[in-house]
């Protein structure tokens, strides 16, 4: 059942799986803000009973990233241009940035798991996008790069955070500040993909992931990922406290004392 297609993305629901699906690869499916509206559109749809989303693109290139036409005097049609946008207020270019990100927060939620399913180019936001997600499963020929300073920029639609916590503040640097390619191999090597696989093999991987993360109890994974991803910011003692309350709660459900 699709909720949305607009603006080049298309949001799919069967059951407890979710599929949101980049639909504009005559452009590589380039990024606007116009998609980034619909991405958070997209989060905001999901209906309660999903538990997986996996994320795709059509064709040949996953995102090659934003669409250079933002950085025009005209901009896109109906929007403000990125130049006009610079010689506003400091407020206003702030909120535009954080509207923006927004589509790019919510794959990370505790009551989901998100899966990219990532082939061809994934360039700037849309190695952003892929790091959104929890899980990556990545074609044999896929290139990430990220090429904000490249441009003068740097990246801000959320991915610094999730690519130096898979790779390590040193790489996450060298790989920004070069700009370079880093292909599949390196990709499973240094933490950015959790499975590398042929090309016409992605959909049936993707496809195994998903059975195998929605196999146990709901709420036990949304613990488990909770404990998670708190455990990056958490002294090690307080890990252990988050540990045992978590636990708690699971016991007690399990034993029909929840309340």
């Amino acid at each position: 059942m699709a909720l949305l297609d607009k603006d080049g993305v298309r949001l799919t629901v069967d059951d407890t799986v979710a599929t949101v699906t980049l639909t504009n690869p005559a452009k590589r499916n380039a990024q606007s803000p116009a998609l980034w509206r619909a991405l958070t559109e997209a989060g905001r749809s999901l209906p309660g009973t999903v538990r997986v989303v996996v994320l795709r693109g059509e064709g040949q290139s996953f995102s090659a990233g934003l669409d250079r036409q933002a950085f025009t005097p005209e901009g896109f049609e109906g929007e403000p241009s990125f130049l006009d946008l610079a010689r506003g207020s400091e407020e206003l270019l702030d909120s535009t940035i954080a509207e923006y990100q927004e589509a790019f927060t919510w794959w990370r939620r505790n009551d989901i798991i998100s899966v990219a399913a990532v082939q061809g180019h994934a360039i700037g936001a849309g190695f952003q996008l892929a790091l959104a997600c929890d899980l990556r499963v990545v074609a044999d020929d896929v290139q990430f790069a990220m090429r904000e300073t490249g441009l003068g920029l740097v990246p801000d639609l959320g991915g610094t955070q999730p690519l130096t916590s898979a790779v390590g503040y040193a790489r996450a640097l060298e790989i920004c500040a070069t700009g370079r390619f880093v292909q599949a191999e390196e990709a499973e090597r240094i933490g950015l993909a959790n499975l590398v696989v042929p090309a016409g093999e992605l959909d049936a991987a993707v496809q195994d992931l998903t059975t195998a993360l929605l196999a146990p109890p709901r709420d036990a994974v949304i613990e488990t990922k909770a404990l998670l991803r708190g455990a990056t910011t958490r002294a090690y003692d307080d890990q252990r406290v988050a540990e045992r309350a978590a636990q708690a709660r699971r016991l007690r459900d399990l034993a029909g004392l929840s309340d």
